[in-house]
């Protein structure tokens, strides 16, 4: 028996301690006393392995089970008075318990296969008859008013669905304050006002200008963090007058 895909059962019990088929092949040589061992203790731990246990392979499972059912039946010919005329036999009875486990788990396996297949009348449907006969179903839809001009307005806005461009505004970024201030690098060994550098295009509107008078400010402060500009102001509110390092 396989144990790759799941923990091995051990049994725990006052008179013996380790796996569930070693246990059942003593059983079977008589080498261990099956009047000492708690066939409810066993049922018990069972049943707590398989809860635990989640990813438990059916297989194994049904295993575990079959030699279960072996002690628990040996030991019940233990303690029952024989018979000579007793027809019940070990080996068939595990025979078809193990025959009834594997049914079950074929019965699984193609229950899973119908329910994932195509149904009829909701992803196949047939063609509509031919004959002239006429089908004794009649269905009928009922609709409210609001239904139906909410069913037409998705419609309309599906078709008449267009995308929006939105145009980019002008802005000065810092980035570009940094790229315009480092074209007058060589030019910059005297204090020069930082409104000179303002490209031509920024100085139409008022608006233009401040986004173009913020671009430098933001780019003068970046290359003096730098070390590469040095920047003063004479007085509070004045203007800015930037000079290469």
């Amino acid at each position: 028996m396989e144990h790759s895909d799941s923990l091995e059962f051990n049994v725990e019990l006052s008179s013996y301690t380790g796996s569930l088929e070693i246990l059942l092949d003593l059983a079977k040589a008589q080498k261990v006393d099956l009047e000492k061992i708690s066939i409810t203790k066993l049922a018990d731990q069972f049943h707590e392995f398989i809860t635990n246990t989640k990813n438990l392979n059916l297989e194994l499972a049904s295993e575990y089970l079959l030699m279960a059912t072996w002690l628990t039946y040996l030991k019940s010919k233990l303690l029952l008075p024989e018979s000579e005329e007793e027809e019940f036999k070990a080996l068939e009875v595990a025979e078809k318990l193990k025959l009834q486990l594997k049914k079950l788990e074929l019965i699984r396996l193609l229950s899973t296969q119908m329910l994932s297949r195509k149904r009829l009348g909701r992803d196949v449907f047939m063609r509509g008859s031919k004959s002239g006969m006429r089908s004794i179903y009649d269905s009928k839809y009922t609709l409210t008013l609001f239904e139906i001009l909410k069913s037409y307005a998705n419609i309309v806005m599906t078709k008449d669905f267009q995308t929006m461009n939105i145009p980019k505004l002008p802005v000065f970024t810092t980035e570009d304050g940094i790229s315009r201030i480092k074209d007058f690098f060589g030019k910059l060994n005297e204090w020069k006002n930082i409104s000179e550098l303002i490209p031509g295009n920024f100085k139409s509107s008022s608006n233009l200008k401040r986004t173009g008078q913020a671009g430098i400010l933001a780019g003068s402060l970046e290359l003096v963090k730098e070390g590469n500009v040095k920047i003063k102001q004479n007085n509070l509110f004045e203007d800015i007058y930037i000079k290469e390092n």
